[in-house]
């Protein structure tokens, strides 16, 4: 995959219709993913939000493609999960069909060492990306095609806008999670306002001797209790890049998955 960066990053319910994305090659694809720098403005934020999009080999402006947001652990930056082989594994995955063509976003949380529900990310990223994203890009727009994913604070983000903005994801990955203080007590009422059959695909995964390992047990816990379908897996690993990088690829497949099915 290819960088072409123009900044510098420093360390209701609705009945929506369910769409298949469909993307057609006219002939077989020779070539890398493309990954953009960009920032836009937003209201929510003191300066513009900063993210990378990665758009996948032959992208076609007459497509309909799933969009997959992944988002970036507390102290790093949005090139956190480039760091890790995203492009280069994304490529490879697609290129063996084990993966459908898709746009990747990876935006940069400026302020994640402050309290995440005072430093407005989390309304620039749902007011103003996802918005953004499906006017400038051939999108699949409807939750189906949509997901979101992070790393560590990045899991506790997705975990936490996922669910309580059900209607524009169809699947949630949190990896290494440690949950924003406070959200374990607000899970059963984000369950509650979700229609039954409406909840969001859930993945869990973490080191078995991961700084988080209670609290993710603890929050898994909570999901079983309230009869949440998900998957969790402890893995030989700790809270570091190793066992991220080790387990991409397993992410992308299930993601993959997730976006390439009628829900």
């Amino acid at each position: 995959a290819t960088s072409t960066p123009t900044w510098a990053l420093e360390p209701t319910t609705t009945d929506t219709p369910t769409i298949t994305p469909t993307i057609t090659p006219t002939q077989p694809c020779r070539e890398s993913g493309q990954i953009t720098a960009l920032e836009i403005a937003s209201s929510a934020l003191p300066a513009p939000l900063q993210f990378y999009v990665y758009l996948p080999p032959c992208y076609s402006t007459g497509g309909q493609y799933p969009v997959l947001y992944l988002l970036h652990g507390q102290g790093a930056t949005a090139e956190h999960w480039l760091s890790l082989g995203l492009a280069e594994t994304a490529d490879a995955l697609i290129d063996s069909g084990e993966l459908p063509p898709l746009i990747v976003v990876l935006p940069y949380e400026a302020e994640s060492l402050k309290h995440p529900f005072e430093n407005g990310f989390g309304e620039a990223l749902i007011g103003d990306l996802l918005p953004w994203v499906d006017e400038t890009y051939a999108t699949c727009s409807v939750r189906s095609c949509r997901a979101i994913g992070g790393i560590s604070r990045g899991a506790a983000w997705a975990v936490h806008l996922g669910l309580i903005n059900w209607t524009q994801f169809g699947a949630i990955g949190a990896h290494s999670l440690p949950p924003f203080y406070g959200d374990p007590g607000k899970l059963p009422g984000w369950v509650a306002a979700i229609p039954a059959g409406e909840l969001p695909g859930l993945y869990l995964d973490i080191g078995d001797r991961d700084i988080y390992l209670q609290p993710n047990a603890d929050f898994a816990a909570a999901l079983t209790a309230l009869a949440v379908p998900h998957t969790r897996l402890v893995q030989p690993g700790r809270h570091e890049a190793a066992y991220w990088q080790l387990h991409l690829p397993d992410y992308l497949r299930w993601y993959g998955q997730q976006l390439n099915q009628e829900r």
